[in-house]
């Protein structure tokens, strides 16, 4: 890649970010993109201080039941196209319309609708044409899988204009934009929600179906990550990330600028937002040596990829201590050689469950060693969640990480189509995402503690942990 190529990648993905802000009136540019630099004032100022809201809570929120979910899809690259192959296979949903700003992207998508005998999709192609999505009268729920930056943006726009969001993870990358998303939505009235899929896979399921029954006792401590080399996919200049985003972001920031799927099956898991809510945390990275290594090895150690500055550290640990005294922690490394993992740990008073790199539970009154395959499958089995039953295995035929990706897809739209509360809501939302700006800031002072801010306004003091829930 040359240099002009390079500054006129950036400067395209920034001005696609922009749009978003432009369209809101929101804050410039520099506080949507951000900057990755605090001053000290930022250091040191408290997150505590609670924004007065314009609307009521939407904890438990029940909208109108819809017979058809009407759906309008946004960006159709690695996710959105398979996004788009899973949602036309979930009964009551109809795709009016697809948009991404690659032309072939929006025909292949639609190839895969008629191929099924169905209506094709109205199409658009246009940077901002997200906005006219919006504004259709016949569209139900925007269904987002853009860059990160776009998310906050779309979902408010959407919200704005009567219809439900969800977007892909993480749905807010600045606390402006967790505070957005509350606000809009209470506001509004509309549901939001972030496609956070690790929430349901199979073993976070049975995992969470366990803690409901007392499985694992009281559960203090929890851990979670997103352990991924994606070097190679970060520096693809073609058929990976558009305009090569993730890569830019990598430049510019610190922290754990994605750290839901590891975080959220085990806040649910714990009752965040619901009984308890995360008070405050602290994080610390390492150098930032990977993307340096890889780009020598890969281009030549005086290539411009080579010799360019990223400032993500390869390993980030960040641990939340909530207001009842419980801690987790997350990682995130997507520049080192080794194996994925998210972790997803749970330590209790009875005992303690692992996934990775092996799915293992220890129960007292023999916790100093892991359950026997046969008694580990049988507590599987005991415990294994109603949403595996009723639909695992066509989850499993349909795909998407396993399944888990149509798992989330249905459960959604059963939820829109029977007017329930969303399993997760706005406020999971910007809580887990919050994590993204205050780890960084964290980092950026030496790891010293960063309030959290209740995004509930209070509501998870009498708001109850989320239920087993159900298709039926």
């Amino acid at each position: 890649m040359t240099s002009s190529h390079k500054d006129n990648s950036r400067r395209n993905f920034i001005r696609i970010a922009a749009a978003g802000s432009i369209a809101l009136g929101a804050a410039p540019i520099t506080n949507v993109f951000g900057s990755g630099n605090f001053t000290d004032a930022d250091l040191l100022a408290s997150e505590k201080k609670i924004p007065a809201g314009k609307g009521k809570s939407v904890m438990g929120l029940r909208c109108e039941p819809l017979k058809i979910v009407r759906i309008g899809l946004v960006g159709l690259g690695m996710r959105g196209s398979e996004a788009v192959r899973r949602l036309i296979q979930v009964e009551g949903t109809e795709l009016i319309a697809i948009a991404d700003v690659v032309p072939k992207a929006v025909k292949d998508a639609n190839k895969q609708i008629t191929d099924l005998g169905l209506k094709p999709a109205i199409e658009y192609t246009g940077e901002e044409d997200w906005k006219k999505i919006c504004e259709r009268d016949d569209i139900d729920l925007v269904y987002q899988c853009t860059p990160w930056l776009l998310h906050t943006p779309i979902a408010v726009y959407a919200m704005k204009h009567g219809k439900h969001a969800a977007c892909e993870v993480p749905s807010a990358v600045t606390l402006d934009q967790c505070w957005d998303l509350v606000n809009t939505a209470e506001e509004t009235q509309r549901h939001f929600m972030m496609l956070e899929n690790c929430c349901y896979d199979f073993f976070e399921l049975n995992t969470l179906n366990m803690a409901r029954n007392g499985v694992f006792g009281e559960i203090l401590h929890a851990e979670g990550a997103y352990i991924h080399d994606l070097r190679w996919l970060k520096f693809m200049k073609e058929g990976g990330y558009h305009d090569m985003w993730r890569l830019e972001y990598s430049k510019i920031h610190t922290g754990n600028p994605y750290p839901t799927h590891g975080l959220g099956p085990v806040a649910q898991l714990m009752g965040i937002n619901r009984g308890d809510r995360f008070d405050y945390l602290t994080s610390v990275s390492t150098n930032q040596v990977g993307m340096s290594l890889y780009a020598q090895d890969k281009f030549g150690a005086n290539s411009p990829e080579a010799v360019q500055s990223y400032k993500l550290g390869d390993m980030n640990t960040t641990v939340v201590r909530t207001i009842q005294g419980k801690t987790i922690m997350i990682q995130h490394d997507t520049t080192s050689p080794r194996p994925y993992n998210r972790i997803h740990r749970i330590s209790g008073t009875k005992g303690m469950a692992v996934k990775y790199p092996e799915e293992q539970i220890a129960l007292e009154p023999n916790a100093h060693e892991f359950l026997k395959k046969e008694d580990f499958d049988a507590l599987m089995k005991k415990y294994e969640h109603p949403l595996a039953v009723q639909m695992g295995e066509k989850a499993k035929k349909v795909g998407g990480h396993g399944g888990m990706d149509f798992i989330m897809d249905y459960r959604l739209i059963y939820c829109l189509r029977n007017g329930l509360p969303l399993d997760q809501d706005v406020y999971d939302a910007a809580t887990w995402c919050s994590i993204v700006p205050l780890s960084e800031k964290s980092v950026l002072n030496r790891g010293n503690s960063i309030d959290v801010p209740d995004f509930t306004r209070g509501a998870w003091e009498t708001a109850k942990p989320w239920p087993i829930v159900s298709i039926e």
